[in-house]
């Protein structure tokens, strides 16, 4: 694990913590005290050159066509979901210092045990890309597994990885949500 020396100043250990933060795109305060937005990193449901799915009129649904949109539209989200994980681990090698300030060190640890909080979901929502590729492979994939009814190709591409229509969900949510209460 490579480690970084630390500041020597108070100074340049806050200008260190604010690259961080900066680079996590989080809002820094400039040494005037004025608050920077930072632009935001793409967050994990934004896939990139996403092209929705144009239906032809009198098409079957899930047809060859439609699981080949949803087959790369799943592959490319899985791909940059891989890349984001590889990427948080050289974050957290190469930006790994030992602050003298515990305020700084403690700082450091929260950021990166939220980073790796977002990673876990991650890794449990790619586990959710694999099951839905699988469906795919099994010609499943589209179908309610409460009901068996279509999903519909607009709620799919707004959650790719959706098992249930749109009244299960509903009614799902509704029971969770009277065992709760």
């Amino acid at each position: 694990m490579k480690k970084t020396a630390a500041p020597k100043t108070k100074a340049a250990a806050k200008k260190t913590v604010s690259k961080k933060k900066a680079a996590a795109g989080k809002t820094v305060k400039s040494g005037s005290g004025k608050s920077t937005a930072v632009k935001k990193r793409t967050s994990a449901m934004e896939i990139s050159a996403f092209t929705p799915y144009k239906e032809k009129k009198g098409e079957e649904y899930m047809n060859p066509r439609q699981r080949e949109h949803f087959r790369t539209l799943l592959e490319n989200w899985k791909r940059e979901l891989l890349t984001d994980m590889e990427r948080t681990v050289h974050h957290m090698q190469d930006e790994a210092a030992n602050f003298p300030d515990p305020n700084d060190r403690a700082t450091q640890e929260s950021e990166f045990s939220l980073e790796l909080r977002t990673r876990d979901r991650e890794r449990k929502l790619i586990k959710k890309i694999d099951e839905s590729l699988q469906l795919l492979e099994n010609n499943e994939y589209g179908f309610c597994e409460v009901c068996g009814i279509e999903i519909g190709i607009r709620r799919l591409e707004a959650r790719p990885t959706a098992t249930l229509c749109i009244d299960c969900k509903t009614l799902d949510e509704i029971r969770e949500k009277q065992s709760r209460g």
